[in-house]
């Protein structure tokens, strides 16, 4: 028998050893002895001044919990028909992983490095301020997905089955607990293992995973992709392609344009990143002094205000993380986010940024077409560059002082390694992004009392929440003009994060395959 059960307990409670038996056992009534507990969700309720752990139970009596009905069976497919991936992000792996259920041989095409090779990279951008336009925050094994907060959250619900990719996340290294938790995530410094761990499968079942192997050409015949052009000026002939670069590889939309291929503008957002001491956050939403319960995690937030007919609202929020450098080229600042998975950094951070309307908002970039709110995007990016010293220094102001225009005679500590540098964001970000993050940071604040002080750092810009670009495909989700090519992932358009991604690499892969 199979009973659903409903438990709240104080973070007293919580502390205790064995309380959920102990509750389940008086709720039934029957003895702990006689049945399993099986923990469907658990989240933390904060809304009034006593937290409260929420879980939902299954109560299986007289009889075990049941292992999981998730199997995944890889198939040895070395001698099998290919299909080729370009990306080994979230969206190009799960592509990969699905051909392997599927009999079909994946070949993945990585302009990156691995991901410990990744890491010299990264440390060249955080320190030495260098850029490497193949390896860095966006591009390696995992895409921008390896080094970030790792969050599992998504909208994307009728998109496919997001309890399979986190089964699959698990079988992988993840802890168990991503398939518990309301908002679960898996950290920075665990992410890596998990990415390499999916690319040994892929290998050991007979796929290949190619890097250092930047696609530069498509050959195109009579409406096909026939073969493309790789890096080192070799060619390999091709009958399924998923296109799964991300959203920061505009070398794939120049391509894509520059051939004539149907693309559209797609509008985004952009703004800055706000850094916060953790314990303000976390008094504001436990409403505790500094020192928070040591069972509660490092507080998150969510907020949204339309301001002047646009959104806007807070973007990948990270509890107790770290600001990084995400620039992509050479003469450009990007940040963004990340938490280790333990989140226990001294400050929080998030995106806070504003809807871009590509039809109304950016006149003055119409003449590059699909392609003007990639330019409007860099035009922000290389202006974030020589307010930051024309290094991957980030231009910086305090938050009072961004909203009250004034400029910030000095700076608050900030966890950003390369460095800050005092600049006028209040006048320096376009207008309608500016004004309305002025109005909509004085209205968080008194949705989030606390959350508007001197103490918090804007940092920009903020300016990679999404792809400016969509690459249309048709509801067989191939691209309409070129019928073996299956735009995928947050970089066609379709994601919107490491879930939704992965997902959408999954029906790529189901129709490329359908179609052979």
């Amino acid at each position: 028998m199979v009973k659903k059960l409903q438990i709240r307990l104080s973070l007293e409670e919580e502390a205790q050893e064995g309380i959920l038996k102990q509750r389940a056992a008086k709720y039934l009534g029957v003895s702990e002895t006689d049945f399993s507990l099986q923990t469907v969700r658990r989240s933390i309720d904060a809304r009034k001044p006593t937290v409260i752990i929420n879980y939902k139970l299954l109560a299986y009596i007289g009889e075990d919990v049941p292992e999981s009905s998730y199997k995944f069976k890889y198939t040895d497919v070395s001698k099998a028909r290919p299909v080729h991936i370009i990306g080994c992000g979230p969206a190009g792996l799960w592509a990969a992983l699905r051909c392997l259920e599927l009999g079909f041989k994946p070949i993945i095409l990585e302009r990156g490095k691995d991901v410990k090779e990744r890491r010299r990279d990264i440390k060249a951008i955080n320190q030495d301020h260098v850029v490497n336009e193949d390896s860095n925050y966006c591009f390696g094994e995992g895409g921008a997905g390896t080094y970030s907060d790792g969050k599992l959250y998504t909208r994307s619900l009728k998109r496919g089955d997001v309890r399979r990719i986190f089964e699959s996340l698990v079988l992988h290294g993840a802890t168990e607990q991503i398939l518990v938790d309301a908002h679960p995530h898996i950290g920075t410094n665990k992410l890596p293992k998990i990415v390499q761990n999916i690319r040994e499968t892929i290998v050991s079942y007979g796929g290949e995973v190619h890097f250092n192997t930047k696609v530069t050409d498509f050959i195109i015949e009579d409406n096909q992709l026939k073969s493309i052009v790789l890096n080192n000026n070799t060619q390999m002939d091709v009958l399924q392609v998923i296109l799964a670069t991300g959203h920061s590889a505009r070398d794939i939309f120049y391509l894509l344009d520059s051939k004539q291929i149907a693309l559209r503008a797609k509008s985004f957002a952009m703004g800055v990143r706000i850094e916060h001491p953790q314990h303000i956050i976390d008094a504001i939403q436990y409403n505790c002094g500094k020192n928070r319960h040591e069972l509660l995690p490092a507080a998150a937030y969510s907020l949204v205000e339309q301001v002047k007919g646009r959104g806007v609202y807070s973007f990948c929020m990270c509890p107790g993380g770290f600001i990084v450098p995400a620039a992509t080229a050479p003469g450009e600042v990007v940040v963004n986010g990340m938490s280790p998975s333990r989140r226990n950094n001294q400050f929080a951070n998030s995106g806070i940024v504003v809807e871009i309307d590509v039809d109304k908002d950016i006149h003055k970039f119409e003449q590059y077409g699909a392609l003007k709110g990639l330019e409007f995007q860099k035009n922000l990016e290389r202006l974030a560059f020589t307010s930051g010293n024309r290094s991957q220094v980030a231009p910086s102001q305090r938050l009072t002082d961004f909203v009250e225009g004034r400029i910030s005679s000095d700076l608050n500590p900030t966890s950003y390694q390369p460095g800050l540098q005092s600049a006028p964001l209040h006048s320096l970000l376009p207008r309608l992004i500016g004004n309305r993050l002025r109005k909509g940071f004085e209205v968080f604040g008194k949705k989030m009392k606390g959350y508007y002080t001197s103490e918090a750092n804007i940092v920009g810009v903020e300016s990679r929440t999404s792809s400016p670009v969509t690459i249309p495909r048709t509801e067989n989700l191939n691209h309409p003009e070129i019928k073996n090519l299956f735009p995928c992932g947050e970089g066609g358009g379709y994601a919107g994060g490491i879930v939704s991604a992965a997902m959408d690499g999954e029906r790529c892969a189901e129709a490329a395959i359908a179609c052979m």
